[in-house]
């Protein structure tokens, strides 16, 4: 982070895959590396100026206590207040006697006033011999006018070789998202899958806790749960919890895994899969039945209206609301699947 190149990342992954952990930890460690780290979540409907007005102050007001970076710093605040009244952002706790500059940030389009705050944070970061890191999780949220300052920001941040990086983490369609709002996104951005583990790793991550409980689990009970999980993180910690707190001895056997399956899935059905079937009106609902119907994705549209005996265009509506909401998306022209591990299997339990 001392202006030397480098790409900001982007997680792209299915729900239930650790993202958000790996976020997290990635803001820990660049927190013992001393770096300014700002971690929010891109919630539906929320525009990205009320995101990351309360992070740039925060940031701005800790440089502006290093000598080096405090005028950098206090014009950054004076861009602040200019840029939370023509984006409408509550002001709440604006420091006393910082007035806004005139031409700063204050044009009321993102794609300018963003990149300016950005500059001036990093310029401030760089003066002070420190770095900053912006974690946005849930990103397929933003729209695409957000996404697309956003990208805007980071960009120059690169031309300018300022010490400012985004982690950014999201469903599998960011990166088409991102390409579409700024053609140079490709370039911009790594982006590293984050998905099932394979054989070994999952293994390892049921069998270390238990090992390190002195406890042990047989070789079947362990294939079973690879199997049935097929490696997806958040289901291998669900079971993995159910059998260690049903299995009776020190050595977990085939039949305790066999028996807390069900178990599992009753836990899943109610928590994890139901919040999402719940965001789906009627229209939406039986769409993804339809998919479901189909057996495992991918899925070709085609199919599914044929399944649905409706046509393509009449679909669109229905098609482009539940992938806003976060529950499809495309995996290739004319192909959906679920953003979700294992819910076609989920909606096939439902009848």
């Amino acid at each position: 982070m001392q202006g030397r190149s480098a790409r900001s990342i982007m997680l792209l992954g299915l729900r239930g895959t650790g993202k958000t952990v790996l976020l997290n930890e990635i803001g820990r460690n660049a927190e013992q590396e001393r770096l300014l780290v700002s971690k929010v979540e891109a919630p539906e409907g929320e525009s990205l100026a009320r995101l990351l007005y309360p992070e740039m102050r925060k940031v701005m007001r800790s440089l502006s206590g290093v000598e080096a970076a405090k005028q950098l710093a206090t014009r950054g605040l004076r861009g602040l207040r200019s840029f939370a009244s023509i984006f409408k952002v509550e002001m709440a706790g604006v420091e006393v006697g910082v007035e806004p500059e005139p031409g700063l940030a204050d044009t009321g389009d993102l794609q300018y006033d963003l990149p300016d705050l950005f500059t001036l944070i990093g310029k401030a970061a760089k003066a002070a011999g420190r770095g900053w890191i912006l974690l946005i999780d849930e990103v397929q949220y933003l729209s695409e006018v957000d996404l697309s300052a956003l990208i805007v920001s980071l960009h120059r941040m690169s031309q300018e070789g300022l010490p400012v990086l985004l982690v950014g983490a999201g469903l599998p369609q960011v990166a088409r998202l991102a390409g579409e709002a700024k053609s140079y996104a490709e370039r911009l951005f790594q982006y590293p899958g984050v998905g099932a583990l394979d054989v070994t790793s999952a293994k390892k991550a049921v069998e270390k806790p238990i090992v390190d409980e002195e406890a042990t689990i047989t070789p079947t009970a362990l294939d079973l749960i690879i199997e049935r999980t097929k490696g997806y993180p958040f289901f291998l910690q669900e079971w993995a919890s159910v059998i260690w707190n049903n299995a009776e001895g020190p050595e977990i056997t085939f039949a305790d895994a066999d028996n807390s399956y069900v178990e599992t899935l009753a836990a899943l059905d109610e928590g994890f899969f139901k919040v999402r079937i719940d965001r789906l009106t009627r229209a939406e609902v039986q769409f993804v039945k339809a998919m479901a119907k189909l057996g495992d994705g991918p899925y070709a549209m085609a199919d599914i209206t044929q399944e649905l005996k409706r046509t393509q265009k009449s679909l669109g509506p229905t098609r482009a609301s539940i992938i806003s909401k976060g529950m499809i998306y495309s995996t290739d022209h004319g192909y959906l699947d679920f953003t979700v591990p294992l819910f076609a299997e989920f909606m096939r339990r439902q009848g």
